[in-house]
């Protein structure tokens, strides 16, 4: 059965970059899957009140923000055909509406009709994280954050962050399609973050791996009182193409409140890094 990609592409206030559009055909492609790219475009509510037509023409204003959204919309659809295009990629593309407050939260349901989302996060335009959690923590499909600041050639070494929780296990199983493809396979566990009920639990999932056909090793580092985030991310960007990883967290009011290794690498991504939730 051949994979479905996700890509979600924010047009408001400000737009995804080409770069993003880029790096996920790039991954469509290395995942031998077929590309769904989606225009998050904003629907404004109309504004009645006479106060804000007498001395802000605010109607005017949601209008032009409309127009705008649905035109950058357009531009990076276009965009994702012509990239598939080069690189023999199936892409279909579509817009989805809705108000500026409910993108992410629309984001994270689309999602959960393809196998793999890929979200172009870019620290510049705050919009792209605010998808990325909603597509995280919302659509219970794996997530692939892609950064803004590299160009994605290649997903052959794979470093698995591994603490033996549920969403780490989840992680692993999600990331299958990843390790059949892949050359090597480091299974990564923090030794001094917090406390692990298992000391041996990252041999074995590397042992399981091994017997399943992985070329799978086992590997431990300390974040020496360091943010643990940035810690994954530094051994992974010298070890490995893609960092797999479980995202701790749960929605407060459509805030979110992150666990630190997930918080870490919205802040600050470095590599590609997959998440599962």
């Amino acid at each position: 059965m051949k994979l479905k990609t996700f890509l979600p592409l924010v047009t408001y206030p400000d737009a995804a970059s080409e770069t993003s559009i880029a790096n996920a055909v790039a991954v469509s492609k290395l995942l031998a899957g077929d590309l769904n790219a989606v225009a998050l475009e904003v629907d404004i509510p109309k504004v009645s009140n006479a106060l804000s037509l007498a001395l802000l023409d605010l109607p005017e204003m949601i209008k032009d923000a409309r127009k705008l959204s649905a035109r950058r919309g357009s531009e990076l659809l276009s965009l994702a055909e012509a990239k598939g295009a080069a690189a023999s990629i199936a892409v279909t593309t579509s817009a989805s509406r809705s108000p500026p407050a409910l993108l992410s939260e629309a984001a994270g349901e689309l999602a959960r009709y393809f196998d793999i989302a890929l979200v172009g996060l870019e620290q510049e335009n705050p919009g792209t994280r605010q998808v990325a959690e909603g597509v995280i923590f919302g659509s219970g499909r794996p997530t692939i954050l892609m950064p803004s600041a590299c160009t994605i050639d290649k997903l052959d070494r794979i470093a698995i962050a591994w603490d033996g929780s549920r969403v780490a296990s989840r992680a692993v199983a999600d990331a299958w399609r990843l390790m059949e493809r892949a050359s090597e396979v480091i299974v990564v566990t923090v030794t001094d973050e917090k406390p692990l009920k298992d000391e041996g639990a990252g041999e074995r999932l590397a042992s399981g791996l091994r017997e399943s056909g992985v070329k799978a090793s086992f590997k431990t580092i300390r974040s020496e009182k360091g943010p643990i985030g940035a810690t994954l991310q530094a051994y992974a960007a010298e070890n490995a193409d893609i960092l797999v990883m479980g995202g701790y967290g749960h929605s407060r009011l459509r805030d979110f409140v992150l666990g630190g290794a997930t918080e870490g690498v919205l802040s600050d991504l470095r590599l590609p890094v997959m998440l599962s939730h």
